[in-house]
């Protein structure tokens, strides 16, 4: 839950980007989750739309998000190019696992199983 002090002398969408940043660092938020639209993280944090969009257009420019038109904006892959495709890899298993409604426990069972699994020489 994001919480901003109106009271802080840093501006309002600055509190907003760096809570994002440290969501983002800290893996609270994962590659390809997928962030409130702008007008509804502005009604839900009672702040004006246009302190979001700033918030967003300078994580885009960071390169922690990435707004994809009318689709939305999302949590963009951090790190070097291994992790940033074994999060893409991560985001679209997660995905794939919600539509078949398979619980959290048991997909991450699989992934653990699938890890452990050594590959035959062919």
């Amino acid at each position: 839950m994001i919480v901003l002090d109106p009271a802080s002398a840093v501006p309002t969408f600055e509190q907003l980007r760096s809570r994002l940043v440290d969501d983002i660092s800290s893996g609270e938020l994962v590659a390809g989750a997928r962030l409130p639209t702008v007008r509804r993280l502005a009604d839900d944090l009672g702040v004006a739309p246009g302190t979001v969009a700033r918030a967003y257009r300078e994580l885009e420019t960071g390169g922690f998000i990435e707004t994809r038109g009318r689709n939305g904006s999302f949590v963009s892959p951090q790190g070097n190019a291994a992790s940033r495709q074994a999060q893409r890899a991560a985001a679209t298993f997660a995905e794939q696992v919600r539509s078949l409604r398979i619980s959290a426990d048991e997909a991450l069972a699989l992934v653990a199983a699938a890890l452990r699994h050594e590959p035959t020489a062919g």
